[in-house]
């Protein structure tokens, strides 16, 4: 007890408050994400770009979801600053008011036939301020779930998390499913494409209702009065810090596979000028099944990261769905629409959840709290730039016409996913690390009887409440 005394923060733990505000912020904040990441497959080419060339029109489309994740690491390096100098709560509610008002802006946006070339260059300017909101928010979000959480019980809370980013791309192809399908096509390119973005009007005042009824998290309140706050923490991260931020940047690589399901393979399956044929309501099936199954499966991964160490999850699940991204497009190539539900169940819904699920609390516990927010903003945003080049590139190597078109992404998507796995490996265990240790590489874990029996005691304690 009195190890725990000393080596955790002491004040009041909001888990399940904190959980719940980091699991619908995530929900409503994703959800605007990826309603834009599903209209640029679906729709987007058609109505902001020429019609003259359909082709140039897909790779320009994809270019411009890539044109967010541009912004995120500028974001980091501004909101991840605010999160470790003014607190994780301030940094969250921000996000989300960015987020909002430029998703309902898309939803206000004239089409190319109106205003020419203004079209594409306003998206572009919208998408640019989402990634600039974006990049703070699994940082903050994690951080203040981590922050909350008791230990031996950090893996299990911080994977609700990611369980909202699940939920709201659910959210997100739920709301455009029945417009696609009931909508007749005129109807849906003409105005119904709009209505999912107009509806973030929602989101702002959900999200703000939310988020403003939870506490500063005890760790970064402990700071506060101790006078601790660093005034450069992106200074202290990248001196005392670099190489796991180094190996953050190489794992938030994994989030090739979320490109080849959800952008890629959206544009693959359903583009007329590929040949394959899915119709846009059948094909928006796939992803919304394999998150449904996520929603899940995350929860229990990330349990299971706190018995058994965050990085064997992380490891299997990068290789796994880097190797069954293979039969994922090989499935939509040969116009197999169960069998590619199935392979995005097993992929998406159960593989890759091994990384997902186990990466909110890992990234985090690799920093100190005077730098968690900075260090793990800056470096995952980094990471999934870097993927965002992805589907212009696979459009490129692969375009309509393009043989071994599976074996072509699949190839390259392995070889990122191998990138991600040996930086895990690379890395040290955090789970039986106490807060106040975390972020030192020398730290000593908590012997793994000792460990188990405060992590039950959490569980009982949780389960009185």
């Amino acid at each position: 007890m009195s190890q725990s005394m000393t080596h955790e923060p002491q004040g009041s733990h909001q888990t399940k408050k904190a959980t719940a505000s980091g699991w619908i912020g995530s929900v409503l904040e994703y959800y605007d994400f990826f309603i834009y990441a599903t209209a640029a497959s679906l729709i987007f080419p058609q109505i902001f770009f020429p019609s003259t060339d359909p082709k140039t029109a897909i790779v320009a489309s994809l270019a411009t979801y890539g044109v967010g994740y541009v912004a995120r690491p500028i974001g980091a390096f501004f909101l991840g600053h605010w999160g470790d100098t003014k607190g994780r709560k301030q940094v969250l509610i921000i996000c989300m008011f960015l987020m909002g008002f430029s998703t309902m802006a898309v939803g206000l946006l004239p089409t190319y036939d109106q205003i020419g070339l203004w079209a594409p260059a306003l998206l572009v300017l919208l998408r640019l301020i989402q990634g600039f909101a974006v990049a703070g928010e699994i940082s903050g979000a994690s951080s203040m779930i981590l922050e909350h959480a008791p230990f031996g019980r950090r893996g299990y809370y911080s994977s609700f998390t990611l369980q909202g980013v699940q939920a709201g791309q659910i959210l997100a192809a739920a709301v455009f499913l029945p417009l696609a399908y009931y909508l007749p096509t005129e109807d849906f390119n003409t105005w119904g494409w709009r209505v999912p973005f107009l509806l973030s009007f929602v989101v702002i005042i959900a999200g703000f209702i939310i988020r403003r009824e939870v506490e500063e998290t005890p760790a970064f309140s402990e700071e506060t009065s101790h006078q601790e706050i660093p005034k450069a923490p992106i200074v202290e991260a990248f001196t005392n810090s670099w190489k796991d931020m180094l190996r953050v940047v190489c794992m938030a690589l994994m989030n090739v596979i979320p490109v080849v399901t959800t952008i890629f393979g959206a544009a693959y399956a359903v583009q007329a000028s590929y040949g394959i044929g899915f119709s846009k309501d059948v094909y928006l099936w796939i992803p919304v099944l394999g998150n449904c199954l996520a929603v899940i499966v995350i929860p229990y991964v990330g349990n299971l990261s706190d018995k058994i160490g965050r990085r064997p999850p992380i490891i299997i699940g990068a290789l796994g769905s880097g190797l069954l991204s293979f039969a994922y497009l090989y499935a939509i190539s040969i116009h197999h629409v169960p069998l590619a539900i199935c392979m995005s169940l097993l992929m998406w819904g159960v593989v890759y959840q091994g990384y997902n699920a186990t990466f909110p609390s890992f990234y985090p516990e690799l920093f100190p709290t005077r730098s968690r927010v900075s260090a793990m903003a800056i470096s995952q945003n980094v990471g999934t730039l870097i993927t965002a080049l992805l589907p212009a590139l696979f459009a490129t190597v692969a375009p309509p016409g393009a043989v071994d078109i599976p074996m072509t992404i699949g190839s390259i998507t392995l070889a990122v996913t191998a990138i991600a796995a040996l930086a895990a490996l690379s890395a040290r265990e955090t789970n039986r690390i106490h807060m106040n240790d975390l972020g030192n590489p020398n730290a000593a874990p908590v012997e793994k009887d000792e460990y188990n029996r405060i992590r039950l005691a959490a569980i009982e304690s949780a389960k009185a409440k």
